[in-house]
């Protein structure tokens, strides 16, 4: 089909009617004065005449122009010769008031001897003596009050209309527009699914979204429909906007995007005005995809803590999305792509089948899939040869897509503060350990006593993780103050898919270490095991009351996975059972205490001959622990992995 030809002709402009009002009145100012009647052109001896006459009232002359201006009485406008100056002028009014005649001299000074010599004879009348400035000056002075109040509003106008008066959006009532981005074939979008590493379950799902789009009757012909909706659910920084994104560069479709809180605004009704504009838009250009970041904005649950009727805005909003995504008009070819962290919170409705019909789960990455992250990642840095990707996907368990990008970022600026040429391996540990425990304050002040303190504690970890099977294998200790935290114990968790009670206790007693080190050495406690307290204290928590772990409570759980408890002001349990709860915590964290307190007894010169060697080098590695502690006795998951790869080769 030829493309049709754009018309030439001019677009209607607010701003010719604002141009139309001041020429109006600038027309008005210089042509209704006194000054713009009509006056006939005369010269001296005429003027002469009229002066000996009687017949002139007034002379007013022009000293910077040397012209003269006459106004005949009344009396003389009657007789015939001045007749013709009660001709009407532009705007149809008579000249009775005047001036009449006009006309220039040569001699101001001869000019008032003859005046003089006129009224001497009995001539009457009056004479003024002016100067006149610049008329369109004074005209613009004049009218400086009106333009800017002109200015004023049109300054209004345009801020209230979000844009200029003639483009998109240029008026007022355009509030209720939508204000998704279109991404389609015309627009540049640089990220594909190449650039999307890992997530290959959820990058799986949503290509195949794309291809029901592509390729419709490949799948209607056998009798199917099309999906009305996807909705990815995952961490923060998993990738989910990065999916999105990806699709919108795949998609040989139109591509809406926008944010939940794009919906809201200060307006009532303009929430639900925006999601049918939305609609229309997607529908016009069918096939299309629309895409929803931070769905919980819009999408909670209904009725939940709207004591005051404060969200019904809100609930309107929601009201008329559930309506065009599964209503009565039916949006056919339209589908629409949602990115929620929260999606306990969402409504019921929203979330059944027949409007977001798949839950995309996009999960933190494994290593096999954190290797691929780091290998996008790391494309424009300048890295050394031979960098062992292997070896920093395993540094960073629990890492999301997000952090991993940081650490590469994070590792070039530390590699460029040491005015490096490449970044090195190093540099990335050295990033690993600024996100996770924050900068190192080297000046930071503390007095030997504190130091020793620091010492024992991080020791008494060290030594109870590195004796016991389950907890999480040393990596470093260092008592170099970093973050909030005045030392640290650097551990590599291994990756689990589940978790049993040996495990878990097995990490609370290595956490609990550092405080059962001050117990035996100092016989005093101190506040540094603030956080490990923490951490214990919610791991048996879980055990107790979500994970049923518990021999007195049994095989109970009181978590709710779809979040509704949040909104409740009473607990799941009884007062008897909330008692229960608090004794079994309790009982947990002091057996594990004791532990550790018998663990550090029997390895008390070793506990010494760590905290001796931290104070002296401040930070040591796993290499300094086998030196003292000899070989850890016990493999982790990763050894036993290579290993059974090695039985293998070897068949």
């Amino acid at each position: 089909m030829k493309e049709e030809k754009k018309s030439n002709q001019p677009k209607f402009n607010i701003y010719w009617i604002y141009g139309a009002i001041i020429f109006v009145l600038l027309g008005l100012s210089l042509f209704g004065g006194n000054d713009w009647q009509t006056t006939s052109k005369t010269n001296i001896s005429n003027f002469e005449k009229f002066l000996n006459a009687g017949d002139v009232s007034e002379v007013i002359v022009i000293r910077n122009k040397s012209s003269v201006r006459v106004t005949l009485s009344k009396e003389a406008l009657n007789k015939p010769e001045h007749k013709v100056l009660l001709t009407k002028n532009i705007l149809g009014q008579e000249n009775i008031k005047g001036p009449h005649y006009q006309f220039e001299v040569g001699s101001l000074e001869l000019f008032e001897e003859k005046l003089e010599k006129a009224r001497s004879k009995g001539a009457v009348f009056r004479l003024e003596f002016i100067t006149i400035e610049n008329r369109w000056l004074d005209t613009l002075i004049g009218f400086l009050p009106i333009i800017i109040i002109i200015g004023v509003w049109i300054f209004l106008m345009r801020r209230m209309s979000g844009g200029g008066a003639g483009g998109p959006g240029g008026q007022i009532f355009s509030i209720g527009k939508s204000k998704a981005k279109l991404f389609d074939k015309n627009t540049d979008v640089k990220v594909t699914f190449k650039d999307v590493a890992g997530l290959e379950g959820a990058k799986e799902e949503v290509q195949e979204i794309v291809d029901f789009l592509k390729n419709p009757k490949k799948y209607t012909v056998l009798g199917g429909k099309i999906p009305k909706g996807a909705l990815l659910v995952g961490s923060p920084g998993t990738g989910k906007t990065l999916l999105a994104k990806a699709v919108a560069g795949e998609a040989k479709v139109p591509f809406f995007s926008l944010s939940g809180s794009d919906f809201v605004e200060m307006f009532v009704g303009v929430g639900a005005s925006r999601v049918r504009d939305l609609f229309k838009q997607a529908k016009d250009k069918s096939p299309s995809i629309i895409f929803i970041d931070e769905i919980d904005a819009i999408g909670r649950a209904r009725g939940k803590s709207n004591i005051t009727g404060s969200n019904d805005e809100r609930e309107n909003t929601l009201n008329q999305l559930l309506t065009e995504m599964d209503g009565f008009g039916t949006n056919t070819n339209v589908i629409v792509i949602a990115a929620t962290n929260r999606a306990d919170v969402l409504d019921k409705a929203l979330m059944r089948a027949g409007r977001f019909d798949r839950q995309i789960y996009v999960d933190l990455p494994d290593l096999n899939e954190r290797k691929e992250i780091f290998k996008v990642h790391l494309k424009p840095l300048k890295i050394i040869k031979n960098l062992d990707i292997d070896f920093l996907a395993k540094q960073t368990p629990g890492f999301s897509g997000a952090d991993i990008a940081n650490v590469c970022n994070e590792s070039a600026l530390i590699a460029a503060r040491k005015n490096k040429k490449s970044v090195g391996k190093q540099d990335f540990l050295d990033a690993v350990d600024r996100i996770v425990g924050g900068l190192e304050k080297k000046n930071k002040i503390i007095t030997p006593e504190e130091k020793e303190t620091i010492a024992y504690h991080e020791a008494g970890h060290a030594i109870v993780s590195w004796l016991l099977e389950h907890a999480a294998p040393l990596v470093k200790v260092t008592i170099v103050p970093r973050g909030q935290s005045l030392g640290a114990a650097w551990y590599l968790p291994e990756e689990r898919q589940i978790v049993r009670t040996e495990q878990m206790l097995d990490e609370m007693c290595a956490a609990l270490g550092g405080r059962a080190a001050e117990k035996i050495v100092f016989n005093k406690i101190s506040t540094g095991a603030l956080s490990d307290l923490e951490k214990v204290t919610r791991q048996a928590k879980a055990m107790v009351s979500i994970y049923g772990l518990n021999e007195t409570l049994g095989n109970i759980t009181y978590y709710d996975s779809s979040g509704q408890t949040d909104f409740n002001f009473s607990k799941p349990y009884s007062e008897q059972t909330a008692q229960v709860i608090d004794k079994e915590i309790s009982k947990i964290i002091e057996n594990q205490y004791s532990r550790a307190i018998s663990l550090l007894k029997k390895s008390k010169d070793k506990l010494k001959q760590l905290a001796d060697r931290l104070l002296e080098k401040e930070v040591i590695f796993k290499d300094d622990l086998e030196n003292i502690l000899g070989k850890r006795p016990y493999k982790t998951n990763n050894e036993k992995i290579e290993e059974a790869k090695l039985q293998k080769e070897k068949k």
